[in-house]
């Protein structure tokens, strides 16, 4: 197929698609996904080998968010039935961060609900990433608190954060469809708050939440333009009792097809599959390998996630290997000086659509259980 060939050539080469081009990938049929797997897969390799980064989350302070966010199950009138609690002490945290690092993490990811931190916040967080990194001090932290203020960026730096996270999740245009408590200018400036402070930015998207190609696309070339140094995929996790329940949208072919695009795009960069693999990608989680080169060991926020045992086996028996603690996982001209640089980085008709393929499935309910384990409860996490 021209279009994967030349798509090929421009990953490997650094060079951005067309919109065109991938919008193309979006539309391709199921007849072609093992192509264009396999296109999307030798620019991943290139770039980074068989290594599969491993991320661990840690939710500090679960539900109770003051945010509308339609796709969250902490949002604002929520009715999921979903754990609450405040703030975790930073041993608690620290405890648990222990659990996925014992289970292979490299990155431990610090989320808390609620709009932005405030100053105190980022005190309690500091705290905890101090605790954290003095029983490991090789591991890499990112917080991922909301809404940035001036100068918070920096102090999370200083406190040992490596990296930040604030999601785009879906383009300009649908934003406010999605959102109506802040604005998709304000996560752009809070990504930018953290690259100017020297940390490793971390944005990504939600697919499944009624989107178009084109949003998609948007969303993806907006990413880009905003060079973090990786971009979770999420697919969304149709909670009960939040706005977007019914939002059964996505295939396993889709979200195959979500991740070759995003590949192309954004071709040197950590793409990670993130919140709602298992229950969108299903047994074609291993294929979704050859896309991606990190994903979430263990449960996410709210909800559970495979057992990191199998998450392990599924990696080994892909012939992928679980990127070591001591592996840089940015190519070495995106790497630079260390988490955060960006020397010489740059700025991180459609064939016809299967009618089978985008037909929406039966919800499966079943497969969204609420995490009762792990951090905020008694018993141990799923690491």
């Amino acid at each position: 197929m021209d279009l994967l060939n030349t798509l090929v050539d421009k990953g490997l080469r650094r060079e951005t698609p067309t919109r065109a081009e991938a919008l193309a990938v979006l539309a391709t049929s199921d007849d072609d996904l093992l192509d264009v797997v396999a296109a999307a897969g030798k620019v991943r390799r290139h770039w980074f080998g068989r290594r599969v980064k491993l991320n661990y989350l840690v939710n500090l302070k679960s539900g109770l968010c003051p945010e509308d966010c339609s796709y969250c199950s902490q949002r604002l009138g929520s009715k999921a039935d979903i754990l609450k609690y405040t703030w975790l002490k930073p041993d608690q945290a620290s405890q648990a961060a222990a659990a996925g690092l014992a289970g292979g993490a490299k990155r431990v990811c610090l989320v808390a609900s609620g709009r932005g931190p405030t100053d105190r916040d980022v005190d309690r967080v500091s705290d905890t990433i101090r605790a954290i990194k003095d029983q490991n001090e090789d591991v890499e932290v990112c917080a991922c608190l909301g809404l940035l203020s001036d100068g918070q960026a920096e102090r999370l730096r200083e406190a040992g954060a490596d990296a930040y996270n604030h999601n785009l999740n879906t383009s300009e245009s649908t934003y406010g469809d999605i959102t109506t408590t802040h604005t998709y200018a304000d996560r752009v400036d809070t990504v930018r708050k953290a690259h100017a402070a020297g940390l490793s930015a971390c944005s990504g998207l939600i697919a499944g939440m009624g989107e178009s190609d084109e949003d998609l696309v948007d969303v993806v070339f907006a990413l880009r333009g905003l060079d973090p140094d990786s971009v979770p995929v999420n697919f969304l996790i149709p909670f009960e009792g939040t706005p977007l329940a019914k939002e059964w949208n996505l295939t396993p072919q889709r979200c195959l097809r979500i991740l070759a695009m995003t590949r192309f795009v954004c071709p040197d960069v950590e793409v990670r599959i993130a919140g709602g693999r298992e229950v969108h990608l299903r047994t074609m989680q291993p294929l979704a390998l050859h896309l991606a080169n990190s994903i979430f060991l263990g449960d996410y926020l709210t909800s559970e996630g495979q057992a990191g045992k199998a998450d392990l086996e599924m990696i080994a028996d892909a012939g992928f290997e679980v990127e070591g603690a001591g592996e840089v996982t940015l190519p070495e001209h995106r790497a630079g000086g260390g988490c955060g640089s960006h020397e010489g980085g740059g700025a991180c008709g459609p064939a016809v659509t299967d009618s089978s393929a985008s037909a929406p499935e039966e919800p499966r309910t079943d497969l969204v259980a609420v995490r009762r384990r792990g951090a905020g409860t008694d018993l141990a996490p799923n690491a």
